[in-house]
């Protein structure tokens, strides 16, 4: 929580280290920062405007979050995820999501369902809109909201602590419509209560954006698919 001003709650205060950590963050996941640029905490800390300090901390925790990779001195350099690394984040989130959909079709509030429908309504308005960063950012959303429905703290837990290269994964794909199509069918089998549907599309919605980061890695000229190593 913010800090407190005259007994109510500041929310838009928040410690400057957060908020550096937020925006690298998000610009790696984004692909501001390419894969394999350097990251210089002299260079960071003027981008920024701040001290080299919350740098360095911000630097230290996106190690930590698998996004970065250090390197001598002061600088590292964003993390390039090779396809052994991209296989091996599709094989748990396989099996974290198939669990985690099932689940929220069992579990599900009304309040759980409406902050979905929510963040699938920003989706695909984005999506339609081609507003890449929106929609990806919106269907990274969804896949959370989606465990925190399920009802476990467990698997909660083990999502925070992979959810920053889980949000990477997500966002490695450009065909937003299809993408929000999918989410928009497991959204109604999530409401129905449909268990047998919902793991099927959850199958086949991990095929598809498994498919389209192989797409893009080939366009890229990444060398390496996940089908290469499975």
């Amino acid at each position: 929580m913010g800090k407190r001003v005259n007994g109510l709650a500041d929310k838009d205060f928040e410690p400057e280290s957060v908020r550096v950590i937020e925006q690298i963050r998000n610009e790696i996941i984004d692909g501001v920062r390419k894969p394999g640029s350097r990251l210089v905490e002299r260079d960071l800390a003027e981008d920024l405007g701040v001290s080299r300090l919350p740098i360095r901390d911000a630097l230290r925790v996106l190690v930590a979050e698998g996004l970065v990779t250090p390197r001598p001195r002061s600088w590292a350099t964003v993390r390039e995820f090779t396809a052994s690394d991209v296989a091996d984040l599709h094989e748990v989130r396989g099996a974290l999501e198939t669990m985690s959909f099932a689940l929220a079709a069992q579990r599900h509030t009304r309040e759980g369902l409406a902050q979905l429908r929510e963040v699938l309504d920003v989706e695909i308005a984005a999506a339609a809109a081609q507003d890449f960063t929106t929609a990806r950012r919106a269907g990274a959303n969804f896949h959370e909201v989606v465990i925190s429905m399920a009802g476990n703290d467990l698997l909660l837990e083990l999502q925070t602590s992979l959810a920053p290269r889980m949000r990477w994964v997500l966002a490695q794909h450009d065909d937003l419509e299809t993408m929000a199509h999918e989410h928009e069918l497991l959204y109604n089998a999530i409401a129905e209560r449909n268990v047998g549907l919902v793991k099927r599309l959850a199958e086949q919605h991990l095929d598809t954006s498994r498919g389209s980061l192989n797409d893009k890695r080939a366009r890229e000229g990444i060398a390496g698919t996940t089908e290469d190593l499975h």
